[in-house]
């Protein structure tokens, strides 16, 4: 009898560790197209993990023209990703409002509470969704190019050449990047490297979109929301003060830059769309 028991529960044991490999796994849900279908699809825009050789390009409208070709279809790509964000965003938020939020809906909410750098026991709850959607938005092409330009040196710095770094982002971690010359004995901070431009540039719009340095411009940014104006580089470049040790004299160069560049910036945009759309056509 004894024995009898111990080969049912020896069964019962394997029956158990066997049953999750029989037991059809669910799919992971599928995003809800319809929340996106005004928006455009995000573009597949390829992994630079090079930088093109700007130095050696003696014309300089070349070097303009070539630098925001390389780097524009990247900036377009990652805002039309958090306007996609925003949409579901808005989509899990009228949930929230009938108290019908899904185990899928609780999961995106942390991880856009991760992502956007807010308090990890913060309340879910009207407030919550206001950070969010301040925070989730797109930063202005313009103002995105010109700063690449002006902290790059139009992709020729050591830290954009070795690092893929093209807005001086700073980290802290012993060997997260490269130390920069000048600094102080007890400094510890180096400036980032990065696996691709891309990342650089993901990275630079989520430090602007989630850094206490530049709330001025998020609120800028939702007050023009509310009042349903566009959101242009011109009215945002004030809330970069703080980028820049020289404050509102490096306000006033970026603007320089978007006043001198904005024409070669359409230029290229006309370019790329007029490419994007030969290749979309039926050969």
């Amino acid at each position: 009898m004894r024995i009898a028991t111990i080969i049912l529960f020896v069964i019962l044991c394997v029956a158990a560790l066997l049953t999750p490999w029989f037991i059809p796994k669910e799919p992971p849900k599928k995003e809800d197209a319809s929340v996106v279908a005004h928006l455009p699809p995000i573009p597949d825009v390829e992994i630079k993990t090079t930088m093109p050789e700007f130095s050696a390009m003696t014309d300089v409208s070349e070097k303009k023209e070539a630098f925001f070709s390389f780097l524009l279809p990247m900036v377009e790509a990652e805002n039309i990703r958090i306007l996609h964000e925003r949409a579901y965003l808005k989509d899990v938020y009228g949930r929230f409002q009938e108290g019908q939020l899904t185990a899928d809906d609780k999961q995106k909410i942390d991880d856009w509470i991760e992502y956007y750098r807010l308090e990890e026991d913060i309340a879910i709850d009207d407030n919550l969704f206001g950070l969010l959607k301040r925070r989730m938005d797109i930063i202005p092409e313009m103002m995105v190019l010109v700063q690449a330009a002006n902290e790059s040196g139009w992709g020729t710095s050591r830290f954009s050449r070795m690092g893929l770094n093209l807005f001086g982002q700073w980290c802290y971690v012993k060997g997260c990047g490269l130390v920069p010359t000048g600094r102080s004995e007890d400094g510890r901070h180096e400036v980032a490297k990065f696996d691709s431009v891309n990342e650089s540039v993901k990275s630079y719009m989520r430090n602007i979109n989630t850094h206490g340095a530049y709330l001025d411009l998020r609120l800028l940014r939702e007050q023009k929301r509310l009042d349903n104006e566009d959101i242009t580089a011109n009215d945002l470049i004030v809330g970069l003060e703080s980028y820049s040790e020289r404050g509102v004299e490096y306000i006033e160069e970026l603007r320089a830059m978007i006043r001198i560049n904005r024409p070669i910036v359409n230029e290229v945009r006309q370019e790329l769309d007029t490419e994007t759309s030969s290749e979309a056509a039926p050969q």
